[in-house]
């Protein structure tokens, strides 16, 4: 298995602590290159993680540093979406392969001009020697000669790349669809045919529902003065 050393890494300092490896919880790097990344990475996250909030086994995250070898630090990538079935919630700093025994199931990398090219070879020959089941590329920049959403199935031990139609994919094992609306990258609910709802659909949904009680409080005593008179 051909492994690389990530360059994200390679300015970070692997001391050893009382004779154990040290493997750093951050590579000084920002979590995001720009607004529209770090938002989307947020949403993207959060919205999978509610939507396994029920299945103890499977394990969302986001731009954690996930370490491949055991006692060789350097070897590590920072996945922008992770998603790993077989392994139970739970806070973690960062992702050991050798402790948790099961690479992530999808991984979703949120591109740009500068990182698009990379995304596209080594990190996806990376995951795919990994066994990464799906691996997507979303490039919210839009780039005008490349696709911006593409996607890879592993067959065997090799990616086959999916086929995006309308700037739709489905993903086999998130038994979800991912939407490049145009402005965004959405994921859609085939059972309901309903996209994961955003951080401000929620709060829509939460202001409209709390202006719902008003109104059943103020009928209510209504009511009352209309009996009490």
């Amino acid at each position: 298995m051909n492994l690389r050393t990530n360059s994200r890494t390679s300015k970070t300092n692997y001391a050893f602590t009382d004779g154990e490896i040290f493997y750093p919880e951050s590579d000084g790097e920002p979590m995001a290159e720009t607004d529209k990344h770090r938002d989307l990475l947020s949403e993207l996250v959060e919205g999978l993680k509610r939507y396994y909030a029920e299945d103890a086994e499977v394990y969302v995250t986001g731009n954690l540093l996930f370490y491949y070898v055991e006692g060789v630090p350097e070897e590590c990538v920072a996945p922008d979406v992770m998603v790993c079935f077989g392994v139970p919630k739970g806070d973690r700093r960062i992702y050991k392969l050798w402790e948790e025994r099961a690479a992530p199931s999808v991984v979703i990398e949120l591109a740009s001009h500068s990182t698009f090219k990379k995304d596209r070879t080594d990190k996806r020959e990376l995951y795919e020697s990994l066994g990464v089941k799906e691996y997507f590329i979303y490039n919210p920049e839009y780039p005008k000669t490349l696709p911006s959403l593409i996607g890879y199935r592993l067959i065997g031990e090799e990616y086959e790349k999916l086929r995006v139609e309308n700037g739709r994919v489905f993903s086999q094992v998130l038994d979800l669809e991912l939407v490049d609306t145009g402005g965004t990258l959405r994921l859609l609910s085939r059972q309901t045919e309903k996209f994961l709802p955003s951080f401000a659909e929620l709060a829509n949904a939460e202001k409209r529902a709390r202006c719902a009680e008003a109104e059943i409080e103020r009928l209510k005593s209504e009511l009352a003065k209309l009996k009490n008179e």
